[in-house]
């Protein structure tokens, strides 16, 4: 079996070990999901502050029939029960830290943990300032209203673009984790934000757990988290999409 070793260059000494729990808590709960042809997480054979050394994935081009593996899969894994909101140990999302604990309500935990973190990390005061306010006024309506449209926690994996899904040619892989228990339709918001996985993954995934509703409006809420985290560690690109984000939680009521 080859071996792929990933160096810690992030400048967070525990950001492999983080890493590599979210790996292994993915992997435990796709087996406990199955049994049925799906998802693989590489296994983890060593990690330490330095390196992290895992199976190497031998990737290529995805299919239908592997997309529908990937949506079948994260629909049975979302639909795990799990007890709380948030992880209990605080985590990364790429370069950045994802802040945690244990929450009784989604809405709450979301809007601090991530919204309200993001925000925090802007460098530029005027920005800052500008989309704090949003966040302060907002922020009761935004929490009651998530509450009401999240029916349980799941185990996400956090950072589901197309590039932390990696396809062998019969299986699909789950890479690059950022793992917590939240509405499961923020991972699916995920997939889309950078082109999507196409439409077998999202046949599959609604074909097991149908997405609600609500969800082209969740989905702009959910991703802001993301943009906001992009805009922080690359800048002025993102601005315009954490903009857009804010202006649509304005109108949540």
């Amino acid at each position: 079996m080859a071996i792929y070793r990933k160096h810690n260059h992030s400048g967070y000494p525990d950001a492999l070990i983080r890493e590599s729990e979210g790996l292994e808590l993915l992997r435990s709960g796709l087996q406990a999901a199955g049994p049925f042809p799906g998802i693989r997480v590489p296994e983890v054979f060593h990690v330490d502050d330095s390196v992290l050394e895992m199976e190497a994935v031998k990737a290529g081009p995805s299919s239908d029939a592997t997309l529908a593996m990937l949506g079948e899969g994260l629909a049975r894994l979302h639909q795990l029960p799990q007890p709380f909101y948030g992880l209990d140990a605080n985590n990364y999302i790429g370069l950045s830290p994802q802040i945690n604990g244990r929450f009784e309500h989604w809405g709450h935990f979301f809007v601090t943990h991530r919204l309200g973190y993001q925000v925090q990390l802007i460098r530029n005061e005027t920005v800052r300032q500008e989309f704090q306010a949003i966040l302060d006024s907002s922020a009761t309506e935004l929490e009651a209203w998530l509450d009401a449209r999240c029916a349980k926690p799941s185990l996400l994996h956090g950072d589901l673009w197309s590039g932390n899904a990696l396809f062998d040619g019969e299986v699909p892989w789950l890479i690059d984790p950022a793992v917590y228990f939240g509405d499961r339709e923020a991972d699916v918001a995920m997939t889309e934000m950078f082109g999507g996985f196409g439409a077998a993954f999202y046949r599959a995934y609604d074909s097991v757990w149908p997405r609600s509703a609500d969800y082209p409006l969740k989905r702009e809420v959910y991703n802001l988290y993301h943009y906001l985290n992009h805009y922080n560690l690359f800048g002025g690109g993102y601005l315009s999409g954490c903009r857009r984000g804010f202006g649509i939680l304005a109108d949540i009521r």
